[in-house]
């Protein structure tokens, strides 16, 4: 970090509660990794300390990689190794893993378990990829070929389940199957059925044109829309997930591939369209997005640190121009508010991350007074891990 942005941190810094330890990095992506990391979260293993395949957990090694990357400080791949090894055995078993439930959230675990096989060249590792990919061999699909997002869940596409599946999907073809076209046309239909039936029309209330949180096409759900399916609302982290599945993606789909240039239409709209969204005064997003202002609606955290570190991994890589810095300065307040409001530091030094909603599902009515009852939680993993990668790319400006 520069000594303008150590500055920087040390002035938001002042405004947390608490007093600072010595021992407190000055990196607030590090800081918030080191905490979620003493507190034996995302480590292959739940509450009970038995194995767990953890989309959550899949989430955190990913910034983890990230924080490596920038760092080059080998706790963060050491952690993540372990992570993994908490969960794969010796022969490459998945251990508590049943392929048979097919949930599209298990395979997020996938593509640590790929960076590892690259890394280590270690075959447990590539036989457990090897067992994930053989879920989306068999994986129920919808009558237009989209993945269910679980087995329970029938006909339905979630934004969620692109992040979750897709990102492995894409990652394993690049790694054993460069030129397996049809693999990669699979992925790009993916992408192109859950925005056709999802993107929120520009005449609809309260339009905030990004993407209702799923879809039924068989049209049985109690939410589905008459036209295409869709869910009712518009849920903030469900739109971060498939934010950040887009850009993502992109460091790994092969640009020669026609789905290269449809995903980065999508992300082109999507991320323009986050900024118009977040509310005027706070800078950030409401947990319902297609409810603004109303009783009971509330600024969420997790939503939040996707979409600053989409948006600003975005522009950093040129995918997304942004001519007037307007983005940019969007996701620096958001992420301004973040620190402000979200972030706390615990007597024993260690940071805090709190207002990230426990669930979001299409489980039942999928109606704003379900969303709105759902628990929020203090360091709740899926907002805490995105806060760490949101916290890279604010860092890296």
């Amino acid at each position: 970090m520069t000594t303008k942005s150590i500055k920087l941190w040390l002035a938001f810094g002042a405004l947390l509660s608490g007093v600072a330890t010595q021992a407190r990095p000055e990196s607030v992506a590090e800081w918030n990794a080191q905490s979620i990391m003493a507190r034996g979260q995302g480590n292959g293993l739940n509450a009970t300390g038995h194995p767990s395949v953890s989309y959550e957990h899949g989430e955190f090694q990913w910034a983890l990689r990230l924080l490596y990357e920038r760092t080059g400080d080998k706790q963060y791949y050491d952690y993540m190794q372990k992570s993994v090894d908490n969960l794969v055995a010796p022969d490459g078993t998945i251990r508590n893993y049943n392929l048979q439930e097919y949930n599209i959230d298990h395979v997020r675990v996938g593509p640590t378990c790929l960076h590892l096989y690259k890394k280590t060249g270690l075959k447990k590792y590539k036989i457990a990829a090897d067992t994930f990919r053989s879920q989306l061999e068999t994986h129920p699909r919808n009558s237009e070929g989209q993945f269910w997002h679980k087995k329970i869940y029938p006909h339905q596409g979630w934004l969620d389940g692109i992040y979750m599946g897709d990102i492995f999907y894409a990652d394993y073809a690049k790694v054993f199957q460069p030129r397996n076209n049809t693999a990669w046309s699979d992925i790009a239909l993916q992408f192109k059925l859950q925005w056709e039936h999802t993107l929120q029309n520009a005449t609809a209330p309260n339009s905030t044109q990004t993407l209702y949180h799923g879809y039924d096409n068989s049209g049985v759900a109690p939410w589905a829309s008459a036209d295409r399916g869709h869910s009712l609302e518009v849920w903030n982290r469900a739109v971060g997930w498939y934010a950040m599945a887009l850009v993502d993606i992109l460091d790994i789909f092969p640009k020669t591939h026609p789905g290269y240039a449809m995903i980065l239409a999508q992300l082109r709209h999507l991320i323009p369209k986050l900024r118009d969204s977040a509310d005027k005064k706070s800078g950030v997003w409401w947990l319902v997005m297609s409810q603004p202002g109303r009783a009971g609606n509330y600024f969420e955290s997790s939503g939040a640190a996707m979409f600053i570190y989409a948006s600003l991994k975005a522009v950093r890589l040129g995918h997304v121009k942004d001519r007037d810095g307007s983005i940019v300065k969007s996701m620096k307040k958001a992420y301004s508010y973040a620190l402000k409001n979200w972030v706390f530091e615990n007597p024993d030094g260690t940071m805090g991350w709190n207002n990230t909603v426990i669930v979001g599902s299409l489980v039942s009515s999928g109606d704003y007074p379900y969303y709105i009852a759902q628990p929020i939680n203090m360091n709740d993993l899926k907002g805490a891990a995105a806060f760490v990668m949101a916290s890279v790319e604010v860092e890296a400006l």
